[in-house]
């Protein structure tokens, strides 16, 4: 891991789901399976926003998730398998910096089937 920047190995992904149970049983699928190391869940948050041409409003849980950038496309694909909504949100800021015990952590917490060769 020491070999490895960083900046282009770790993101944060948001998504946002419709209830904290919907949140919970998506972050468990995504830790169980190791596309992430932990899911924080941001429940209680209202989300202001632009659906089919008109402005929406509604109450919404926040995973906030943390793992490695290859495995977003896997993290999109479990997504779209596994939330209500139709279009779930995933965007994702990489990590510039961290504690180096905790981005260890997060590399062995992750899964390498996942990694492009």
């Amino acid at each position: 891991m020491e070999s490895e920047d960083s900046k282009t190995v770790f993101v944060v992904a948001f998504s946002t789901t419709g209830s904290s149970e919907e949140a919970r049983r998506i972050a468990t699928a995504l830790v169980d399976e190791q596309l992430a190391a932990c899911v924080n869940i941001v429940n209680n948050i209202h989300s202001i926003y632009r659906w089919q041409g008109a402005t929406e409003a509604a109450a919404e849980s926040l995973m906030v998730i943390k793992t490695r950038a290859n495995l977003l496309p896997a993290i999109e694909s479990r997504l779209r398998d596994l939330h209500s909504y139709d279009v779930p949100e995933l965007v994702a800021i990489p990590i510039a910096q961290g504690a180096q015990p905790y981005l260890d952590w997060l590399y062995t917490s992750t899964s390498d089937s996942q990694e492009s060769s």
